[in-house]
């Protein structure tokens, strides 16, 4: 892991963001390959890292009003990977990380597939606010996760999640890979605590056969 210290590029000073995950990146060996760079366990590519690659002051396990989904076909994992649909009801278990606006601008470019940018124009959006006239979202391009997404507020500070622009009967649903639903599990049980068999139920209701 890279040291904070000696980066190379300054450590942006910014206000504070929870970063909602209810994928992968609820798994904490997975949200490190984003901040320090590296390639996940059972992934196929490594990541860069964010400019500030210290990893999150907290975290807390919540849940979300909407469903999550799988739909595409992950260069990372192969197979389906998680998206959620607010408008749909839930819940869906998810993991809150309180980071910079920054470290959240350089995951969301990541899992974009993008290099972290010090003028990606998202990081101003997170600082200023999401527009609550267009319903707390944000839409940053058409790709698979550019679409930003308030989904509450913890200890004074926004909860923030991206996301696809279409919703969960608009697109077609695939299966994800058994390393992708590895990193679920890893995930469901540090946010959550929850043991095997309540791992097993959550995604056997979001994915038939998961087990």
């Amino acid at each position: 892991m890279p040291d904070a210290e000696t980066h190379e590029t300054p450590i942006p000073s910014t206000g504070e963001v929870w970063y909602v995950s209810y994928g992968s990146n609820m798994a904490a060996d997975r949200l490190t390959c984003y901040l320090a760079g590296g390639r996940p366990p059972g992934g196929s590519r490594a990541n860069p890292g964010a400019r500030d690659p210290r990893p999150p002051r907290r975290s807390v396990g919540v849940d979300l009003p909407g469903a999550v989904y799988f739909a595409g076909d992950s260069s990372q994992w192969g197979g389906g990977v998680a998206f959620y649909d607010h408008e749909t009801p839930g819940p869906s278990a998810a993991r809150a990380y309180l980071v910079t606006a920054a470290q959240f601008a350089d995951i969301a470019a990541q899992e974009m597939y993008r290099v972290p940018d010090p003028d990606d124009p998202l990081e101003e959006v997170v600082l200023g606010g999401l527009d609550p006239e267009l319903d707390g979202r944000h839409h940053v391009g058409p790709g698979h996760y550019e679409t930003l997404v308030e989904v509450g507020r913890y200890d004074g500070a926004p909860m923030l999640t991206f996301t696809a622009p279409h919703g969960i009967d608009h697109v077609e649903h695939t299966r994800p890979s058994e390393s992708y639903l590895a990193m679920l599990r890893a995930g469901l049980r540090e946010a959550h605590g929850w043991d095997p068999r309540q791992v097993e139920a959550y995604l056997d209701a979001l994915v038939p056969d998961a087990a």
